[in-house]
This record gives C-alpha cells, structure tokens and sequence, in this order.
C-alpha cells in the first residue's frame, strides 16, 4: 500500500527528511551504567525500532546534568565523553533509514529517583510547590540557576549535533522541569519567570534561542508541548487549585515557540506523569502496589498512593479514572493537534495510542497532524510500521491493550509488554520482554 499511501509518505522536519509518518516515541528503560554512560543494551533497544521501520526514533529522556535526572540508569550527555557512545546509537540506527532524535531533559522537582549523588538535596526547580500526585519537592531556582541551565541545554545539544544526531527534542511537557515554570498552578515565581504566560515561558524560549545560538538555525528542534495541564485529574479535592494552563494557552506557547526556532512541535498533555490522559488507558493497580515501592522515599504522597494501590485498588481505579470514562484512548490528543497545526506552519506531531491504520490515515486526511509519535503499541509490536505498510491491521491478539503494565514495570524491570494475554505463555512474555539483550 506504499504507493499513494499518506501514511508512508515522506515529510520534514527542518531539514530532516523522515521516510514515513511513524515515530517511536520517548521510551527506554533502567538499562544503561549508573554514571550516565550508555551501554550495548541501549543500542540493541533502539535498534529494534528501526528495524521495524520507525520512519524516526526520539530517544528516552537524555538528562543534561546528573542533578537533572529523573532515573538513574539513563544515558546523559552531561560531558563531552558521552558523545562517542551517541555517535554508536547513531550509526547503527540510521543504517536503516531510521534518523535518530535526543529528547534533552531536567526533571526539576519530578525526579522519581534522584539517586546518591544528589544525596538528600531538593532537585532545583521552577517553585517550591509540592507535585500533588506523588508529593514531589523541588526548591526554586535562582536566578544564576536559571542561567546556568539554559547553558547546559545549549551545551547538550551542541555535543547531540557532534555525536551526529538528527534532531534534538526539548521535554517541555507532562511535569518536567519546563512544565514547570510554563503551568499555572506549579510556577508561583515573583519575579521575571513568574507570573503571566509570556514570563513563564521565559525559559523554555531563553533555551530555545540558546540552543539555535550554539546549532545554527537548521538543526532539527522539536518541541514537546502538553496542550492542557488538566491538573486536578487525579486530586479533585484540590479543585481550588483550578485546572491549570488550557488549550489556549498552548497554542500562544506553540507560537512563540515557533517564532524563536521551534522546527516541530509534539502534543502532549498533562503537567504530572504518569496521567490520565497521558498514558491514557488506566493504572495497573496490581503491579502498581508490586513496584511502587521503590518510590516510597521520593515523595510526601507515596506512602499515601502505596496504600490505595495495595489496599483500596477500586478507589484507585475511581480516582484515575473519572475524568477519562468514555474517552477513546487511541487519537485522545487529536483535537488539541489539530487546534494547534492550525496555529502554527511548522510540522506537528501528535502522541496517544496510535496503532489503527485506517484512523490514522483519516487523521491525516483530516489533517489533524503531520506525524504520530507511538511508544506503547511499538513495544507490543515493534514492527507495526511494516506491518501497516503492507495495509494490514494487527490482528486482536497482538493489538496493544493499553494496560499500562510496561509504565510501572519500568521502574524496577526491563521494558516491554507484560500483558499477558498477548502471548502464549508466561516464558514467552519473558523471552520477549528481554528480547533485545540477545543483540546487545
């Protein structure tokens, strides 16, 4: 079905040429060394990708500083000895016409495992504001902080375009360290990072503009934008809080973002993670009350969400689930991508459960985006693009459940699809699950 097929037509992204409308999403695991260097299994995983025909790979989150990592056993690009170990992922990815993209991050307050070095100091952050759903802290940056950040940004994308990566993509979505100071309710800064929408995008635009300072104009920068914060999905008793930045907001963002050297944008949603609406498809409760344990000592609130994981599964499930009853999870992001494509004359990439050729190609046709980012349907079926472009569907039984169980699995375990009724038996979903190491 190639032939006249938009899903497989080619597009760009600056001046990047991607082969086909299927990009794997930001997803990895706890598989690289402790200090940030990267190792064979790193390269294996992204391998498998563009193997099955990803027309681009947007690599997990890539901290630029220690202080800034969200988990331990991620890749960095911290230093420039990082740089050889990128250029490795590189040339081994695009052999298969498959360009890779490093999604540069900080976590501010978000940081589910800060690990040893960062001791018991708070992870700097837009405002002192605890997150309200796992009780994350941060302490509000200063100034010099600021400043400092926006160099390490710049700094990390410059060794990206010496380790011959094709695109960079900044985090700036679902509570990291730029949802941050870009959400309402989280930033309650005083000064000139605080207050109205235009000061608290300040840093995401300084980092944007520091970054074309050190590339050049033409390097791929995509930008991941939550459209709404929805911020008290899973905290109705906070509803004084108000539901935080909205759809509106996001398409100025999207503009200035834009207008200061953004290439791409990415739909997101959500200014916590995990949410909702982001991964949409539920909480799996049972594995949840199994691994959340690793997190007890991150935050004020874990102890409180262990217990109704383990204890009261059925408020759990209720709370998680109120504001997401009757939503169609796959396409759940597409009417904020289209608002905001409409914006905007970059391309925009939207993110949500995509897996269903013919309701993707109707998007399309729909314009309703120029590209869909897919993580959890590509762990199922790593080779969903190939088997779309032969105009095939994947059969119910390999189809993606949406379960969830690969996003609380990661924090202790090697990602992949846990589901088990995808597969024959528990050996098999084992064997699948470490498939990857085989090639490392």
């Amino acid at each position: 079905m190639t032939a006249g097929d938009p899903l497989f037509e080619a597009f760009s992204i600056g001046n990047l040429r991607i082969k086909n409308r299927i990009i794997r999403s930001s997803i990895s695991g706890r598989i690289d060394n402790y200090d940030g260097s990267g190792t064979p299994a790193r390269i294996a995983w992204e391998e498998k990708f563009a193997k099955g025909g990803a027309g681009a790979i947007i690599t997990a989150h890539v901290p630029i500083c220690v202080e800034g990592r969200i988990l331990p056993n991620y890749a960095t690009l911290d230093c420039d000895e990082r740089i050889p170990f990128w250029s490795k992922v590189v040339e081994r990815v695009e052999k298969y016409d498959c360009p890779i993209i490093l999604q540069l991050s900080h976590s501010g307050r978000q940081q589910d495992i800060a690990g040893f070095e960062n001791g018991d100091r708070l992870p700097p952050a837009a405002s002192d504001r605890i997150d309200n759903f796992h009780g994350l802290r941060g302490r509000e940056m200063t100034i010099a902080e600021i400043d400092n950040t926006v160099e390490l940004f710049a700094l990390a994308a410059e060794r990206a375009v010496r380790a011959g990566a094709h695109g960079i993509e900044l985090h700036s979505a679902n509570g990291y360290l730029f949802t941050q100071f870009l959400s309402g309710p989280i930033n309650d800064r005083a000064d000139e990072y605080g207050g109205s929408l235009k000061n608290r995008a300040r840093f995401l635009l300084r980092v944007i503009d520091a970054i074309r300072k050190r590339v050049g104009p033409l390097f791929p920068l995509i930008v991941k934008i939550a459209a709404a914060d929805h911020h008290t999905a899973v905290t109705p008793w906070l509803f004084w809080q108000g539901e935080g930045n909205t759809l509106e907001d996001a398409l100025l963002v999207s503009k200035w973002a834009e207008e200061h050297g953004a290439s791409a944008l990415h739909v997101s949603v959500g200014n916590i993670f995990p949410h909702p609406r982001n991964p949409a498809g539920g909480l799996p409760l049972p594995e949840a009350a199994r691994l959340y344990d690793v997190m007890l000592s991150s935050g004020e609130h874990t102890i409180r969400n262990y217990l109704i994981f383990r204890f009261a599964p059925s408020l759990g499930k209720f709370i998680w689930d109120r504001t997401t009853d009757g939503i169609q999870t796959e396409g759940i992001n597409l009417d904020a991508s289209e608002a905001i494509r409409k914006a905007v004359k970059i391309p925009v990439l939207c993110t949500g459960g995509f897996q269903t050729g013919s309701f993707m190609r109707k998007a399309l046709k729909d314009q309703k985006c120029d590209a869909f980012t897919i993580a959890r349907p590509l762990i199922a079926n790593p080779d969903l693009p190939q088997i779309l472009e032969r105009g095939d569907e994947v059969t119910q039984k390999r189809r993606c459940t949406y379960c969830n169980k690969c996003l609380v699995h990661v924090l202790e375990d090697p990602l992949g699809c846990y589901e088990l009724s995808r597969y024959e038996s528990y050996e098999e979903m084992v064997s699948s699950v470490l498939d990857f190491y085989k090639n490392a």
